[in-house]
């Protein structure tokens, strides 16, 4: 049996025991993510100049700034700063919840403006405040039309990451490269770290279009 194949079976346990570190930070990621994006989306249409101004701040400022800055930037910096005893995972899932809600946020927006302004309207006309026509009739259907958008954000935080064993934090790409510089079997290790990523993207987006076919309704456009 080649060497190669040998080192993959022998390190595919531990390979996929990162897997699950992985898994909880994207999760964390994108829910983190969703708290922050609905609430900035929700800002940038119907708040005023100002709440709209630091929003967009805050999006420009996490969409500029590389993954590995931000890593660094707040583990070795901020925390070390405001004297913050975080682990690398925390930060981990902080950083890249954060760069995720200023994505999120996009997605919400561009959902929320594709919806008709006379439903907005027509609540106000039935007696409903602005605040409960957005939490009850606005969001419902923009957060079923931005499913979508969601999974491609799905796939970018998954492969984003692998980013995160610059920290120390135990993903797949750092057990991958821990076996590697251990077994010189660089190749066949990294394509199978390649394989499990394909295999969690595939799950991701399959899952998500499978809540969009559940939640979507019927005779309600696409």
């Amino acid at each position: 049996m080649p060497e190669g194949l040998i080192a993959v079976i022998n390190a595919l346990p531990y390979m996929l025991e990162g897997s699950l570190v992985t898994v909880v930070v994207v999760v964390g990621a994108m829910a983190l993510g969703l708290v922050l994006g609905i609430p900035f989306a929700v800002g940038q249409v119907y708040g005023g100049p100002g709440v709209r101004l630091a929003i967009a701040a805050y999006v420009w400022f996490f969409r500029g700034v590389p993954l590995l800055v931000l890593l660094f930037l707040f583990y070795f910096g901020l925390c070390s700063l405001l004297d913050l005893n975080l682990s690398a995972f925390t930060v981990a899932i902080i950083v890249l919840g954060s760069i995720s809600s200023a994505y999120q946020s996009q997605i919400f927006r561009g959902a929320i403006l594709s919806l008709p302004e006379g439903q907005l309207k027509a609540a106000r006309a039935l007696g409903m405040s602005d605040a409960k026509a957005v939490f009850f009739v606005i969001l419902p259907q923009a957060l079923r039309l931005s499913i979508p958008g969601w999974s491609n954000e799905y796939s970018i935080v998954l492969k984003d990451s692998a980013v995160t064993y610059a920290l120390g934090v135990a993903e797949i790409m750092a057990r991958t490269h821990f076996v590697a510089t251990r077994t010189y079997q660089h190749l066949p290790l990294y394509m199978a770290a390649g394989a499990i990523y394909l295999l969690l993207t595939y799950a991701g987006v399959k899952g998500l279009r499978l809540l969009e076919s559940k939640v979507r309704i019927k005779g309600y456009g696409r």
